[in-house]
């Protein structure tokens, strides 16, 4: 059995050689490029744009402008397209004379090479007609503002309202303690190390696009509309892929490139974007603005709660409303026991567009909810972990919405060994009455996450598997490895399903929309759940059709045959009849009867799973510096089973990580005057390094999920989603000191250190 070993990735020795082939090293030499003028305002209309000068310039091929684009208005967000109502918000065009935002795009170069295309975008020239602008969400909705889309009054992307399910009655009981407080979340981009890259060209009647995607199905839908021509035109090559974390979840700029290549006669096109316009012209995480209600029994138990959240969606809609619906479901489900009332509005406004990210509004809300959940022990005086343990999730709820079912005691089992290691009690005692400088905290914080789009979205996955020569398998999935060892689970499954040694299954990396079986992609921390079930059900039936072949051959009935370990075995005895690679090359070169043997199947999957866990960290503050050193961080997962431990370990790093950012320094800041990005590079925005990291400590429980092929649940989001929380009130922990705000930067830490008097 292969599920639960730490087998090595099946890319690593690739990657680690280069030999891995990522979008940049399949472009053509001779490929022209193409760069983007982005607006330098942040709302307004394009009123002219001259060209001439750029196009006398030598290497210059073309220059296009948003009054040649044609009128074709498309979606960009990467969601599962369904045939029911409603749609997807079609609110762009390629190119955009309507600007929204300060990095909107309105015209494009094609040159013979990066300083030719650099050199014309500096000498077009643009006429605008500045309006106002609107940064902030409640002031975007409000009478008189700045409107960005006609068609949506008071700026709504969308919003939520709950029903009042008893809020009103249960918060109105006597006796009740009220906790009443404000968070903010901040805009962080998601710096993976590729930066989003294109290439297309045309070829045999039909345009391809070679992309840097977590999503190519949905990018060649996207990439048809767009153009206004068949989907089946449309071919999208998804190479090795150097992170994404939700943001090449969109259509990002594949659409533009396809186009500017039928411009020059379907020549090829690359389309490289600076980091600078990855931060701004990319996605960004919504930043949310939380007001919580909570009313709460002397005891600690939870009597009423209540939501209010207004979410930046930005200039475009992208996943839009999704996100915050997210929430709300977050918020609702943590700590289901009480009446709750949930509000949520997804504002437009004159701002990066927000788009997904790793958690998918789980980590803005977990950290306002959690943070509050510490507030409220303190103030009881009751340990944070044995109020949490008190209203958490318990077992049997169901959601009911998606139906999906609590099987298990996951959040008391993940804090108890979660106490246990990192020495939860003892640390609290070790901390108390400090009264130095430099103090110690602790913290903790619990999440819950529900994985797929069901169902919202259409869910399914599929899977081919083709029988070779020497009786290895060619496995093809649409799922796609990004980076997160994805590959290496699916080849997992499929040696255990079929019964061959995992050195046999050859895994496609791959994806080309011309060959690979249709699928979504990778997103909502659907792929090793979702895939397990097409992956065993294809096995199965390419099982089926070797033993069929396996009679012919050993006059053996098909129910005595069974395929172990690459071998067709008589399960009476245990004995060995013939190997596969035996059994491929008769069946393969017979001259009586050749057979190619494959298989293809689709799973239509109407349920997901839960997935519980808790983050536990140690902070030292240096009040007069205002400064957070972050000691320890442990995070406790129960993802079901497994598939690969070592990989699993290390998906818990990376989302660890990106919460360490969230929580201490990442923040893209805009010029209030202006709109204008101010650190939207690598050397200002400040994401946390490995000198920003203690030793990154992940363990697991495993509970196998009964809904599931394997009896793993996800595990790509859930990392990122509790260690901002746990970190904050660690800091609450050491000082006293209520940080509302993310980041716990040195500037949030002074304002609040001199108002309580610290400093």
């Amino acid at each position: 059995m292969y599920v639960g070993q730490s087998v090595p990735r099946v890319d690593a020795y690739d990657k680690a050689a280069g030999r891995a082939p990522f979008t940049g090293d399949l472009c053509p030499k001779d490929a022209l490029t193409a760069r983007i003028l982005h607006a330098n305002i942040s709302h307004g209309y394009v009123k002219s744009i001259d060209t001439a000068e750029a196009e006398a310039l030598p290497g210059v091929v073309k220059v296009l402008t948003c009054f040649d684009v044609p009128d074709f208005p498309f979606a960009t967000d990467g969601h599962p397209w369904h045939v029911e109502p409603p749609h997807d918000n079609m609110d762009r065009l390629l190119l955009n004379r309507h600007v929204r935002y300060c990095g909107d795009e309105v015209a494009a170069v094609i040159a013979v090479d990066e300083m030719s295309a650099a050199r014309a975008l500096r000498a077009i020239r643009v006429e605008y007609e500045a309006l106002p602008f609107v940064l902030d969400p409640r002031e975007a909705m409000a009478p008189g503002a700045p409107q960005l889309f006609d068609s949506k009054p008071r700026n709504l992307c969308g919003e939520t309202h709950s029903e009042d399910d008893g809020y009103h009655q249960a918060a109105g009981a006597p006796g009740l303690l009220r906790f009443d407080n404000w968070y903010h979340t901040p805009m962080v981009q998601h710096c993976h190390l590729e930066n989003h890259i294109c290439f297309a060209y045309s070829e045999g009647g039909k345009l391809t696009v070679c992309t840097s995607t977590q999503i190519p199905h949905i990018v060649r839908r996207i990439v048809g509309q767009a153009l206004g021509i068949p989907w089946g035109k449309v071919r999208i090559i998804k190479p090795y892929v150097g992170g994404g974390f939700g943001n090449k979840q969109d259509a990002l700029y594949e659409p533009l490139c396809a186009w500017l290549s039928v411009q020059v006669g379907g020549r090829c096109v690359v389309l490289d974007c600076s980091r600078e316009e990855t931060f701004v012209s990319n996605r960004v995480r919504h930043p949310f603005d939380i007001h919580l209600i909570t009313h709460v029994q002397p005891d600690g138990t939870l009597a009423a709660r209540r939501a209010e959240i207004w979410s930046r969606q930005g200039a475009y809609t992208s996943h839009g409303h999704g996100v915050l619906e997210n929430a709300v479901s977050a918020f609702a489900n943590l700590y289901p026991r009480c009446p709750i009332k949930a509000d949520g509005w997804t504002v437009y406004t004159n701002t990066p567009t927000a788009g997904a990210m790793r958690g998918y509004g789980f980590p803005q809300i977990t950290f306002a909810v959690e943070a509050q959940m510490e507030e409220i022990a303190r103030s009881l005086a009751i340990d944070g972990v044995a109020l949490r343990r008190k209203n958490a999730m318990p077992v049997g709820f169901v959601d009911g919405f998606n139906r999906n079912e609590n099987y298990f005691d996951s959040v008391d089992r993940c804090l108890d060994l979660g106490c246990q290691r990192f020495g939860w009690s003892e640390k609290k005692k070790a901390n108390l009455n400090q009264t130095g400088s430099i103090r110690r905290g602790i913290g903790c914080a619990i999440f819950f996450y529900t994985a797929g789009v069901w169902p919202v979205c259409v869910e399914s996955a599929s899977c081919r598997m083709v029988l070779n020569q020497d009786g290895s398998v060619q496995l093809q999935l649409p799922e796609t490895e990004i980076g997160q060892g994805a590959d290496t689970a699916f080849s997992q499954m499929a040696a255990d399903a079929l019964g061959i040694p995992l050195e046999a299954v050859h895994i496609v990396s791959i994806q080309d929309t011309d060959v690979t079986p249709y699928g979504m992609g990778a997103y909502a921390s659907r792929q090793t759940y979702v895939a397990s079930f097409s992956i065993r059900q294809t096995a199965e039936l390419l099982k089926n059709r070797i033993l069929e072949q396996a009679q012919v051959l050993t006059r053996q009935s098909p129910s005595n045959l069974t395929l172990r370990d690459g071998k067709i075995v008589r399960v009476t005895d245990g004995r060995i009849l013939m190997t596969l690679g035996e059994l491929a090359t008769q069946t393969l070169y017979s001259l009586d009867h050749s057979t190619h043997l494959t298989a293809e199947t689709t799973a239509d999957v109407k349920n997901n799973a839960f997935h519980f866990g808790c983050s536990f960290a140690e902070v030292e503050v240096d009040i007069p510096l205002c400064k957070v050193k972050l000691l320890r961080l442990l995070n406790v997962h129960d993802a079901g089973t497994l598939i690969n431990p070592r990989l699993a370990e290390a998906q818990v790093h990376g989302g660890m990580s990106m919460s360490i950012g969230f929580a201490l320094s990442e923040q893209l800041l805009l010029d209030d005057r202006t709109g204008r990005p101010l650190n939207g590079n690598l050397l200002d925005y400040k994401v946390s390094t490995a000198l920003d990291h203690p030793d990154l400590e992940a363990c697991f429980i495993e509970c196998p999920e009964p809904t599931s092929g394997f009896g793993n649940r996800s595990l790509g989001e859930p990392p990122a989603v509790s260690g901002a929380p746990a970190i904050r009130n660690a800091i609450l922990d050491a000082t006293g000191v209520a940080v509302n705000r993310l980041p716990a930067n040195p500037h949030e830490l002074y304002c609040l250190f001199r108002e309580k008097g610290l400093l």
